[in-house]
């Protein structure tokens, strides 16, 4: 019997911490999103990043991440890549902070 996660983001502490970060600390990772976008259009183009979270974001965006344009595309992306993607991107984010000094310790932490 396999287990069944209650949100898309569950099935990875690492990544379920980001989404936690973003949630909780929104207006200040909002630097840390942005980058995270920069980087995704780098490899694909702004365009196309653009045109595909046209086609994933909900209508009546009424979760905490549809407040904000970029927090929201961020989480969107993250919900539709596959999940060694999501563990790769979560894994990156948590260094980044790392990497602007943020000594932040998580406590979800299986590592």
């Amino acid at each position: 019997m396999s287990h069944v996660y209650k949100r898309w983001y569950d099935h990875d502490p690492k990544l379920l911490e980001v989404i936690e970060l973003l949630k909780n600390y929104q207006d200040e990772l909002l630097e840390q999103a942005e980058q995270f976008l920069k980087k995704l259009e780098e490899q694909v183009s702004k365009e196309a990043i653009d045109h595909f979270y046209e086609l994933i974001k909900p209508v009546n965006g009424c979760r905490w991440y549809d407040k904000n344009p970029t927090i929201s595309k961020t989480v969107e992306i993250l919900r539709v890549v596959p999940p060694e993607v999501q563990r790769a991107c979560a894994e990156r984010f948590i260094s980044a902070l790392k990497e602007m000094g943020i000594d932040y310790q998580s406590p979800n932490s299986v590592d």
